[in-house]
């Protein structure tokens, strides 16, 4: 067990080091690489990753709390039942990652890319996903309410029993949804409706 407090690291490779364990609050680390490094339940707290790539890290049952991680690559990263607490994940790409079981709670996921992602049945309210692609992610059961969704891709998204009542739709294809069982509050429907040509009084 280790704890970092108030550190700065820039251009550090970090890459097959043993990490685990670790404590790391207020830390900031800009430009630097954790590929295939073991960061298995480590706990951030209000720390900053400025670009950072984790390809084929750990970070399983990691725990990470108003923390950031902007421009971040996840690619073959396991996340398996890490979670994200309040945190700014804008720009971060998450193809290939391992993310079964993950936590999102809050935050901003603007700008991310969580294509194929499993969050079915996920307490995801509020979270900011503007411009987020989403498109064929497992969002069956989830609760989208009062989400973000502007301009976010959701093309052959799962969306069964999701709860999207109160979430910001605009911009997004209304066309590419696949809506049996999603829960829609009246201005939705008709944003819905009106898309497939309908003329709603």
């Amino acid at each position: 067990m280790y704890q970092y407090n108030d550190r700065e690291f820039v251009d550090v490779r970090f890459d097959g080091h043993d990490l685990r364990y670790g404590e790391l609050i207020r830390c900031t680390f800009t430009n630097c690489t954790f590929m295939n490094t073991s960061l298995e339940e480590i706990d951030t707290t209000h720390c900053r990753f400025i670009e950072c790539d984790f390809k084929g890290a750990a970070l399983n049952a990691s725990i990470h709390t108003e923390s950031a991680f902007e421009n971040c690559k996840f690619s073959g990263a396991n996340l398996f039942v890490s979670k994200f607490i309040s945190c700014k994940m804008t720009g971060s790409d998450f193809a290939g990652a391992q993310m079964d079981g993950i936590t999102l709670s809050g935050g901003d996921w603007s700008y991310t890319n969580l294509r194929y992602t499993k969050l079915g049945k996920q307490d995801l309210r509020g979270i900011r996903f503007f411009e987020a692609d989403l498109s064929e992610s497992d969002l069956a059961k989830a609760d989208l309410r009062d989400c973000d969704l502007t301009r976010a891709m959701l093309g052959k998204a799962i969306l069964t029993g999701a709860d999207l009542r109160g979430a910001k739709l605009e911009g997004v294809d209304m066309k590419a949804l696949m809506v049996k069982g999603v829960r829609m509050d009246r201005e939705q429907a008709v944003v819905f409706l009106r898309s497939y040509g309908a003329k709603v009084d």
